[in-house]
């Protein structure tokens, strides 16, 4: 049975705990293709989690997201035997998450091209990671999620992959579907558009201070 996920667990937890079950990891997918749900719930305790924040900032509501996440280990459970073990085990998980986000978006009409032909790649002023990082500590928790809620689904998307769950860029290519040669120019973009906004809103903090 899949419940509603415990937001605190997942990657992310102390590191030991992330070892133990990576190294268990194919015996523990073996268990759960072969129906122990005791090694199905270790699946589900540790990936959860950071699935559900991944459909957070994604779909941008709690309701969505716990909804998502459930879908998504719902699929998994039926399709565990479809997973090639000889690739990352996370990165199919993820783009399973990730082919679900971009249906429940589709729905509502606002699912954005991911081909590569809707890609931008006209030069860009290259935001300087390191500076992004200045400006999101200045930024307080609120005004980040609220520029990440602004973004494109995409940009939500790879930002969250690369920043949040220390996706590599070959885990981003694979979860997204993309060439791995266009994962840059895509997150590139994303860093620009975060950028933008939250420059704007500190402005706007700033305007509205001195006008008080």
């Amino acid at each position: 049975m899949v419940g509603k996920p415990d937001q605190t667990g997942g990657p992310g937890t102390p590191e030991s705990a992330k070892q133990m079950l990576d190294a268990a990891l194919p015996e523990t997918i073996a268990q759960a293709r072969a129906g122990n749900p005791e090694a199905w719930g270790e699946l589900y305790q540790h990936y959860a989690p950071a699935i559900f924040r991944f459909c957070r900032r994604v779909l941008l509501t709690r309701e969505d997201a716990e909804d998502a996440t459930m879908d998504v280990f719902l699929k998994i459970k039926g399709r565990l035997n479809q997973y090639d073990s000889s690739r990352p085990f996370t990165a199919w998980l993820y783009k399973v998450a990730t082919n679900h986000c971009w249906d429940l978006l589709r729905r509502r009409h606002i699912r954005q091209d991911l081909e590569t032909g809707d890609i931008d790649l006209l030069p860009l002023e290259h935001p300087d990671p390191g500076q992004l990082d200045l400006l999101l500590n200045a930024q307080s928790g609120e005004r980040v999620r609220d520029a990440l809620h602004r973004l494109p689904a995409r940009a939500r998307m790879v930002l969250t992959l690369r920043y949040y769950s220390d996706f590599s860029y070959d885990e981003i290519a694979e979860a997204l579907g993309l060439r791995r040669a266009f994962i840059g120019v895509v997150l590139l973009r994303a860093r620009h558009q975060l950028r933008d906004l939250l420059e704007e809103s500190a402005s706007a903090k700033s305007a509205a201070g001195g006008g008080s």
